[in-house]
């Protein structure tokens, strides 16, 4: 039971007896009202916690206005003094910016975007809430919790991929119960480490994964489909690169963010595109072929980039969204970057 329900159970004198002070004495409702207050369950719900988004150049030095088609629209350095915050592995923005993410230590994060013109100024709002099993028990840290993966359904619903104990679970929002959803066959057999970290839903309402995989030229698996059957497939990565996310695209096609890391060169991170012509065609056993869009490597930003989010941009084209994965390490950064997709590439 989380201490979340103790406290709530507690408080509803189940199990602690209450005496209230009688309100015909002096002070008395001043005090019943402070008992009360002090007796209401806390951090049950979304629990609003501190948080500063630092703006950042995309180099220190001459800094690229673009990185192939996608325009550079501002980049932030996330902090917060609360220790939970942090591991984004997965999210979703909305079309009001509203941003959506989990992390890989069982917390549902939602925060504002603030935008001004075409420009990523700041965030606020954050809040953090518990990720929770079908009985409404929140994860256990580490086997359970290990979110890295996030979609929506077609109906609205949230889809949380997760490693470790590869599963898929579908939640009506943050803090809500997560039910079962049919996740590809195979996938309790993928290792521990290398799961579903890509997944997203496609413009013709398909879903697709795809698998971290090791550091191998080897195609990863992927899937395309939903809870009425998968479609086996391949995906081809670069050798060093792994994919870690996947966002679909308002034409039919996909962004693949994929990340490396050395002992001497340290985070990369790539952005690549799947067209419509290919998902579409996709059949058993293709080999899925992304190419490079954009590369975030030294000197540009570059960390532990786990999420990307495509967001629809009153304008024309897309938003596109970039966050890393701060691992809860000293040395690493919670990055926000975004930049502006005019137009699907060919």
């Amino acid at each position: 039971m989380g201490a979340c329900q103790r406290r709530t159970r507690a408080h509803r004198g189940l199990s602690v007896p209450v005496r209230l002070p009688s309100p015909r004495r002096g002070g008395g409702v001043l005090r019943l009202l402070l008992l009360v207050l002090l007796l209401l369950p806390a951090g049950c719900a979304g629990e609003t916690a501190p948080v500063r988004g630092t703006p950042l150049p995309l180099a220190a030095e001459n800094p690229p206005d673009r990185l192939g088609p996608l325009g550079f629209a501002g980049a932030l350095e996330v902090t917060s003094s609360d220790r939970r915050f942090g591991g984004i592995s997965g999210m979703l923005v909305d079309r009001d910016f509203r941003l959506t993410a989990i992390s890989d230590t069982g917390m549902w994060v939602t925060a504002r975007l603030l935008i001004e013109g075409d420009r990523l100024i700041g965030i606020s709002g954050l809040d953090l809430l518990a990720i929770r099993d079908g009985a409404g028990q929140q994860l256990a840290r580490g086997f359970m919790a290990d979110a890295e993966s996030l979609a929506r359904l077609p109906d609205g619903r949230l889809l949380v991929g997760f490693e470790r104990w590869a599963r898929l679970r579908a939640f009506a929002a943050p803090g809500a119960p997560g039910l079962y959803f049919q996740a590809p066959p195979g996938v309790e057999q993928w290792a521990a480490n290398e799961g579903m970290e890509a997944l997203t839903l496609l413009a013709d309402g398909r879903l697709l994964v795809i698998e971290e995989g090791l550091d191998s030229a080897l195609p990863r698996h992927a899937w395309l489909g939903g809870a009425l059957g998968w479609t086996g497939l391949r995906y081809r990565a670069e050798q060093g690169f792994r994919p870690t996310d996947a966002a679909g695209l308002p034409d039919g096609g996909a962004l693949v963010l994929e990340r490396s890391f050395s002992l001497f060169g340290g985070f990369a991170g790539r952005i690549m595109h799947l067209p419509a012509s290919q998902l579409g065609a996709a059949g058993p056993g293709t080999t899925l072929q992304p190419r490079e869009l954009a590369r975030l490597a030294p000197p540009l930003l570059a960390d532990n980039f786990e999420a990307i989010a495509v967001a629809p941009r009153a304008s024309g084209g897309v938003w596109v969204f970039v966050a890393s994965d701060d691992n809860f390490h000293p040395l690493q950064r919670t990055l926000l970057l975004a930049f502006i997709l005019d137009q699907a590439p060919p």
